[in-house]
């Protein structure tokens, strides 16, 4: 679930890293460039960028900022076309069956069933409709955090490098161990290091 459900499941990142002095201005132009490009009208296989938590088909942030006082709220898109391996076999092994009845030959060497896989892959992205998903996020830039609602590992992924790519800044996700050393007043992180596992019943 997202930002704006009633309920959401969430990560918690820390943003590694500092802002420009114009720091508006940097996350303006940043924003921009990377926002969502679609790609339902041409023939590439994924896009990712950002667009409004209030909707999905917002990219140029016409009706809703993504600033809201020290925070910065913002989903990021990922569109993608997908063609399933059962799908792409089928259609090789139909189209080697043709060309072999065609030209009379037993079998195809190994180069013209990948050129063949191919042609066969090109032909069925082309055909196939971009599968949108969404995955909102807010960043508190006054503290260095960053919510990130959602549990996948894929997105999670997708995520870190994105925000790398677009911000130049590194997030690193928060597991309890490395959010009670920040919590901790200083001098007292030593005393994480004599905490040893334990099994509740």
């Amino acid at each position: 679930m997202g930002l704006l459900s009633g309920s959401a499941s969430f990560v918690r990142y820390q943003v590694e890293g500092n802002l420009p002095e114009r720091s508006g201005d940097f996350l303006a132009e940043k924003i921009e460039q990377y926002s969502f490009r679609d790609i339902d009208d041409n023939y590439e296989e994924r896009s990712i960028g950002w667009v409004s938590v209030l909707n999905m088909f917002d990219s140029k942030f016409e009706y809703s900022s993504y600033m809201a006082g020290d925070f910065i709220l913002l989903s990021m898109r990922i569109d993608e076309r997908k063609v399933a391996p059962a799908v792409l076999k089928k259609f090789c092994l139909k189209e080697e069956e043709r060309i072999k009845k065609e030209r009379q030959v037993p079998k195809l060497s190994r180069s013209h069933k990948l050129e063949i896989k191919d042609n066969m892959q090109l032909m069925l992205i082309k055909k196939s409709v971009p599968v949108p998903t969404v995955y909102d996020l807010c960043w508190n830039l006054a503290e260095g955090t960053l919510l990130f609602f959602s549990t996948s590992q894929k997105a999670q992924a997708n995520l870190e490098d994105f925000f790398k790519e677009c911000f130049d800044l590194h997030v690193v996700l928060q597991i309890p161990y490395l959010t009670a050393g920040r919590l901790l007043d200083p001098g007292q992180e030593d005393a994480l290091a004599d905490i040893t596992p334990d099994i509740f019943v």
